[in-house]
């Protein structure tokens, strides 16, 4: 064992230490801690914020949507299919047809506008993994099953088994006597919770047959939805296909169909890193008073120590060790802070959110170790560095001085 963590060991468990030093110290340490706990917790929640709306977004919408220009119905047949699929191996994974039409829904009680989505009963669309409430099953009620969100049931009373009417345009022109609105029932098979509102209160999904039958599309369907089996490819196939589809085909990958919503997210991202980093340097700085307080506490000693022929460097060793002492109790509580919380939220759900504006209704928080080691390393390493301040200072002390120092 070496003489600098010798000396800095009896000093640390050393019972004769001020009470001014102690609190000191204390107050060092919770400043270490808290910054550490909420720069963990903003990157942990930025990142839960990312996946998860991300993941419900390709999950409800696919990768890459082919559809027809001003929302126009475009032919269902096995050329465009095929043509399809050409353009897109060897990265494709599914194509499957959709309709997507704006309609009104009417229960007993009241009526809302939303959007009527007609898929096909095997479609990967993970509305099937959200089902809080009955089955995703379109066919159970005769091909006649609907699929509404949970918030849109709440504020239109709408029940498992209810009979809902919907109403569209027919041939998308306004009603009149000689073009009467399409009316339709269907009955409630499934209430699915996805946790955005976006798509809680805005949609509702039928059969594709369904679909194309109520608003006779036969041979039309509004769209393709796209599956890749790499996401990192999306750009380069939305490209190639919408270089080699021409009219009436447009092409748009969910990057850039929901482009306001990563926009936002990317935007929260880039700031918030920096400024919270600041909450660790600020908190490294109490590092430089505590361990200054320590030097002038021990500066009899440190000329003690000079006098018997202790170098400069081990004095700056002997209070970077107690600095170091002080960091790791500081981030090894912020990380055990941080996990607490995040476990709690992950658990309980403590912290809800208004779905309308921030498109989820709870915090989303997502435990990545890579983020509590980089936090953790930066912060002591941060700390070390500060600690080399007032540890250069107390071994540029004169000896004689030191040693009179009262």
């Amino acid at each position: 064992m070496s003489l600098p963590f010798y000396i800095a060991k009896r000093y640390i468990k050393s019972k004769k230490n001020s009470q001014l030093i102690s609190l000191i110290s204390v107050i060092s340490i919770a400043g270490i801690s808290v910054g550490v706990a909420v720069l963990i917790i903003a990157l942990t929640v930025l990142e839960g914020f990312e996946n998860v709306v991300e993941n419900k977004i390709i999950g409800f919408n696919e990768h890459i949507v082919v559809s027809g220009f001003s929302n126009r119905n475009i032919p269902d047949t096995p050329e465009s299919i095929g043509r399809i699929k050409e353009l897109a191996n060897p990265h494709l994974e599914n194509v499957t047809p959709y309709i997507s039409k704006s309609v009104i829904l009417r229960s007993r009680n009241s009526a809302d506008g939303l959007l009527l989505i007609g898929v096909e009963q095997q479609s990967e669309l993970d509305i099937k993994n959200y089902i809080i409430n009955g089955h995703y099953d379109f066919e159970a009620v005769n091909g006649n099953g609907i699929i509404i969100g949970n918030k849109l049931a709440a504020r239109l009373g709408i029940k498992l088994n209810d009979k809902l009417t919907v109403i569209a345009l027919n041939n998308d022109k306004l009603p009149s006597p000689v073009n009467p609105p399409l009316l339709k029932q269907f009955i409630v098979t499934g209430i699915y919770e996805s946790g955005m509102a976006i798509y809680d209160d805005t949609r509702v999904f039928v059969s594709l047959q369904a679909a194309s039958d109520f608003l006779g599309l036969d041979g039309f369907v509004s769209g393709y939805n796209i599956k890749l089996n790499d996401i990192s490819k999306i750009d380069s196939i939305e490209h190639k296909l919408q270089r080699n589809l021409s009219y009436p085909y447009y092409v748009q990958s969910i990057f850039k169909k929901h482009q306001n919503i990563f926009t936002w997210l990317d935007l929260q991202k880039k700031p918030i890193p920096i400024i919270l980093g600041m909450v660790i340097i600020v908190a490294a700085f109490n590092m430089i008073g505590t361990i200054l307080m320590i030097v002038l506490e021990r500066t009899s000693e440190i000329g003690m120590l000079r006098s018997l022929g202790a170098k400069r460097r081990e004095i700056i060793k002997l209070f970077l060790y107690q600095g170091s002492y002080l960091s790791v109790i500081g981030v090894f509580i912020g990380n055990i802070i941080a996990i607490m919380l995040t476990l709690l939220q992950i658990n309980f759900n403590i912290i809800s959110l208004p779905g309308s504006v921030y498109f989820l209704t709870t915090v989303p928080f997502e435990m990545n170790p890579a983020t509590y080691l980089g936090v953790s390393g930066t912060a002591l390493i941060i700390c070390f560095l500060t600690s080399l301040i007032p540890s250069y200072i107390a071994s540029k002390a004169n000896i004689i001085n030191a040693i009179r120092f009262s």
